[in-house]
C-alpha cells in the first residue's frame, strides 16, 4: 500500500514507519520541521511537509494514499495548558482525512488511549463507547479527544475501513521521553522514588515496537469499526515501577500521600494515581497480534532509562 502517516517522526511514528516499510508498504510521512523530514528520509519514507493545521494538504495526501495512519497530536500545547486546542485541531484533521477516504473502503487507523476507560477494573476493547466516558471527568479536552475516536469508528458507515488503536500510558523503549522517563526524572530531582498511596494502582504498558506492529496489522486487516488495544502488560503496579527506579538510582522508595502528590509529581499526579488496567484479549484474537518485546519492568531494568542524567 501507499500509506500516509501523520506524526511519522514521533515516538510511535518512528517505529511505525520502518515497520510498514519492512512489510513492503510505501510510506509518505508528514513533517513539520527540517529535522523531521531528514529523519523520515533516512528511514526510507517520502516526505510531505506540513502540519495538522494544513487541512488542504492533509486532504490531498489522504486522497492520494491507499490508507492513512494518524498519530500526530499537538502534545506541546496539550500539556502546557491548551489540551482543548490540541483536541480541536486533532478533530479537524480527522474529519478532513475521513472525508477524503469516504466511500473508498480504504483503511484509516488512529491512535487513542486506554487510561480512564474503566478505573478500578480491567478495561476491554468493548469499554468506552458510551456517551459519558469515565475520562470525561478530566475535562472537556480529553473528552473531546475521546469523541474524535468515536467519530473515527463511525466512519465505517461511510465506507471507510476505520479502526482505533488505544495505547496505554506507558509505551516504553530505549529513547523514551514520555511518562516513564518523567517519573524517573522526578525521582532523581526529589531524591526519592515515590508512588501515590500504597502504589497498588496499575498501569497497562506496551513496548513501542509491539505497538508499531499492531498499527501495521490494523492497517492491513482490521475490520471496519474495530477498537484495538495495544496492551502487552495488563497492569503493572506503580509500586513495582518505583522499586526498580529506586534500585537503579540508589534512592529510597516511599509513599507520597494523595494530598502531597500534586506538589511531588506536578502535572503527572492526576494520572499516576489512576488504577487503569486494560486487556488486549479481543485484539489478539481478532488480528493474531502477539507482543514479543520486553515488558515494562524488564525494559526498565535494562537501565537505559537511567543513562541520561536529564531524564
Amino acid at each position: 500500500m501507499r500509506v500516509f502517516v501523520t506524526g511519522a517522526s514521533g515516538w510511535i511514528g518512528s517505529a511505525v514507519v520502518p515497520e510498514l516499510i519492512g512489510a513492503g508498504h510505501e510510506v509518505t510521512g508528514l513533517a513539520r520541521s527540517a529535522a523531521s523530514a531528514a529523519a523520515l528520509a533516512a528511514a526510507g519514507a517520502q516526505v510531505r511537509h506540513g502540519t495538522l493545521d494544513d487541512l488542504e494538504g492533509l486532504r490531498d495526501a489522504a486522497a492520494a494514499s491507499d490508507g492513512v495512519v494518524h498519530l500526530a497530536f499537538k502534545h506541546d500545547i496539550a500539556f502546557s495548558g491548551d489540551f482543548q486546542g490540541a483536541a480541536d485541531a486533532d478533530r479537524r484533521a480527522v474529519e478532513t482525512i475521513g472525508e477524503a477516504l469516504a466511500g473508498s473502503d480504504r483503511p484509516f487507523v488512529i491512535a487513542s488511549g486506554t487510561l480512564g476507560l474503566s478505573p478500578g477494573r480491567v478495561a476491554t476493547e468493548q469499554d468506552g463507547h458510551g456517551l459519558d466516558p469515565a475520562g470525561g471527568a478530566w475535562g472537556a479536552g480529553p473528552q473531546a479527544r475521546h469523541a474524535t475516536a468515536e467519530f473515527t469508528l463511525s466512519l465505517a458507515s461511510r465506507g471507510v475501513r476505520s479502526s482505533v488503536v488505544r495505547l496505554p500510558p506507558t509505551c516504553h523503549g530505549d529513547g523514551d521521553h514520555g511518562f516513564l522517563a518523567t517519573v524517573v526524572g522526578i525521582a532523581r530531582a526529589k531524591g526519592v522514588a515515590g508512588h501515590i498511596g500504597d502504589g497498588s494502582n496499575r498501569w497497562p504498558a506496551v513496548h513501542r515496537l509491539d505497538a508499531a506492529h499492531l498499527f501495521r496489522l490494523a492497517l492491513e486487516k482490521a475490520p471496519a469499526g474495530s477498537t484495538l488495544h495495544a496492551v502487552a502488560d495488563e497492569g503493572v503496579p506503580i509500586r513495582a515501577v518505583a522499586d526498580v527506579i529506586g534500585r537503579h538510582l540508589d534512592l529510597p522508595v516511599a509513599a507520597v500521600s494523595a494530598e502531597q502528590a500534586g506538589e511531588h509529581f506536578g502535572w503527572l499526579a492526576g494520572l499516576l494515581g489512576i488504577d487503569g488496567p486494560a486487556s488486549s484479549a479481543l485484539t489478539r484474537q481478532l488480528l493474531g497480534w502477539l507482543p514479543t518485546h520486553p515488558g515494562l519492568i524488564d525494559d526498565l531494568d535494562k537501565g537505559h532509562y537511567f543513562h541520561n542524567p536529564s531524564a
